[in-house]
């Protein structure tokens, strides 16, 4: 009896999943890639924002990237707003804006004045803001490199597209460990299906590590006033605001020139932080988005039952039968997916994906879990 109620369960549950990643394989599937019409000439002003803690070692080349873009120098600034480092981010960047006139520090200390929050990144975004002179707001963050024509291409997006929001992909670097080579294939699944969803207007996604939008809209639908009590959603929970007042105007820039490339958690510890921080957020999508939600929820509920099987299966071991078939056909469906996806990011190695399919389960049923009723360690900051 109970053997046939978990399997009905899980084969509705799998046939929602399999429904849901063949449409979004269509839906990549009919991206065109974005290329820059030779005509188009450098109009839009730029402010790249940047917030910071304790980035010493990265945030020099990551401001290289940006200073060297093949855009007019005049046209976009960066600001970098310190977020109570204690190492010598600030110093690199006090160098670098002595050399270079569009580079400005904000110390977030400064504009705070003691006051203790749970979301500081979405505060230092938004006071950067506020400082602000570009039309648009490009955020990114310190540890990425930005390709040459990274701005350029935004600015041509722009100006044939006349969108408020612009959704650029995100790749990580990778060495080929076992942490960073899962890292990578889970970012570049997560990466495809944003890419997707934005396209067919069927839900948003996007990842604030490179994404852009009008300063002006940020400020009619009032920043982050409303997701603010929540230390991650500076981007996809603010996406949906821009999607609300202006549900025809949101792009993605589907451009390999366009990837911006960071590094991946250095140890498990890390990423599983990181990943619980990403979760933290779903709660939000309840009411902000029913569909992010629901999909949310299907995906969880599917690695619920695909982690407790292997554990019943001690009792009962037919369950090591079923429990090796649905997991066969999962992993099908999601190679399916991943294929198109991993030749756009020049990725080669997407038959990791049957070896990391314990790993992958495992994590997503913790992270969820601590995700909506614990707490986590990041930049050395207990979150909730």
């Amino acid at each position: 009896m109970w053997l046939f109620i978990i399997l009905s369960l899980m084969s509705i549950l799998l046939l929602g999943y399999a429904a849901i990643l063949l449409l979004y394989r269509k839906w990549f599937l009919q991206l065109t890639p974005f290329v820059k019409p030779a005509a188009i000439k450098s109009a839009t002003t730029f402010t790249i924002i940047i917030p910071a803690r304790n980035e010493g070692l990265y945030i020099g080349d990551c401001l290289h990237s940006i200073i060297q873009q093949n855009y007019p120098p005049h046209l976009f600034e960066v600001i970098v707003i310190d977020d109570h480092s204690t190492d010598n981010t600030s110093e690199i960047v006090l160098q670098l804006s002595q050399q270079f006139n569009n580079v400005k520090l904000i110390i977030l200390a400064d504009e705070l004045n003691g006051q203790i929050l749970n979301s500081y990144k979405k505060k230092a975004i938004e006071n950067a803001i506020g400082h602000a002179t570009g039309e648009w707001i490009i955020t990114t963050d310190a540890d990425c490199i930005a390709p040459e024509n990274w701005l350029s291409n935004f600015d041509a997006c722009i100006q044939l597209n006349n969108p408020v929001l612009v959704a650029a992909p995100v790749q990580y670097t990778e060495d080929g460990s076992l942490l960073q080579t899962f890292q990578a294939l889970d970012f570049m699944v997560m990466q495809g299906v944003t890419f997707a969803s934005v396209h067919a207007g069927f839900h948003n996604m996007c990842n604030g590590a490179n994404l852009a939008y009008k300063k002006a809209v940020f400020f009619e639908v009032n920043g982050f006033r409303d997701i603010d009590d929540i230390a991650s959603g500076d981007d996809m929970l603010l996406m949906n605001k821009f999607k609300k007042a202006y549900p025809n105007n949101i792009s993605v820039l589907f451009s390999d020139e366009s990837i911006v490339t960071t590094h991946p958690m250095p140890s498990w510890k890390t990423f599983f932080n990181q990943r619980i921080r990403w979760a933290s957020k779903a709660e939000k999508f309840k009411s902000k988005d029913q569909k992010v939600f629901g999909v949310l929820v299907l995906v969880y509920c599917l690695n619920v039952i695909l982690f407790i099987m292997p554990f019943t299966a001690l009792l009962f071991p037919i369950y090591w039968l079923y429990w090796f078939l649905l997991l066969s056909i999962k992993t099908l469906i999601e190679i399916a997916f991943a294929l198109p996806v991993a030749k756009f990011f020049k990725q080669k190695f997407v038959w990791w994906f049957p070896l990391l399919q314990p790993v992958h389960i495992g994590y997503i049923v913790i992270s969820g879990w601590l995700g909506k009723f614990g707490r986590y360690h990041w930049k050395g900051r207990n979150v909730q």
